[in-house]
C-alpha cells in the first residue's frame, strides 16, 4: 500500500464531494440568476460536472494504484492535469482573476498532483 498515493486519492475525493456540492450549490447559483441563456446555462453546468466526474475518477485511479503498483503508468495522466490546473488558477490569479487565488482549487490540484508524484 502506497500511502502517498492514498493521501492524493483521499484529496481528489473530497473534493469531488465538495466541487460536486457545496461548488455546483454557490456556483450554479449564480450561473441560474444570471441573464445568461438557457443553453449557456446548461453548458456551465455540463462543464462544473465533468471536472467533478474528473476528481471521481482521480480518487478511484490513485486507490487502485496504491494497492497495484503495476498500474502506476495510470498515475502520469492524473500528475499532469492536476499540475496544470493548478498553475493555471496560481497564473490566472495573478493576473485579472484574483478571486482563484482565494479558491481551494489550486492548492488542492497541487497538493494531489505532488503526492500523485512522491507515490510513484
Amino acid at each position: 500500500m502506497n500511502w502517498f498515493l492514498i493521501l492524493g486519492a483521499i484529496i481528489s475525493l473530497v473534493g469531488m464531494f465538495f466541487h460536486g456540492v457545496v461548488g455546483q450549490s454557490k456556483y450554479m447559483g449564480n450561473i441560474y440568476k444570471s441573464e445568461m441563456e438557457p443553453l449557456t446555462k446548461s453548458l456551465s453546468l455540463v462543464s462544473w460536472h465533468v471536472f467533478t466526474i474528473f476528481l471521481f475518477f482521480s480518487a478511484l485511479t490513485l486507490f487502485y494504484t496504491a494497492y497495484n503498483p503495476n498500474f502506476a503508468m495510470a498515475v502520469y495522466p492524473i500528475i499532469g492535469v492536476n499540475l496544470l490546473g493548478s498553475l493555471l488558477f496560481i497564473f490566472l490569479g495573478l493576473g485579472n482573476h484574483k478571486a482563484l487565488l482565494k479558491m481551494p482549487g489550486a492548492y488542492l490540484m497541487g497538493a494531489t498532483a505532488l503526492f500523485s508524484w512522491l507515490g510513484i
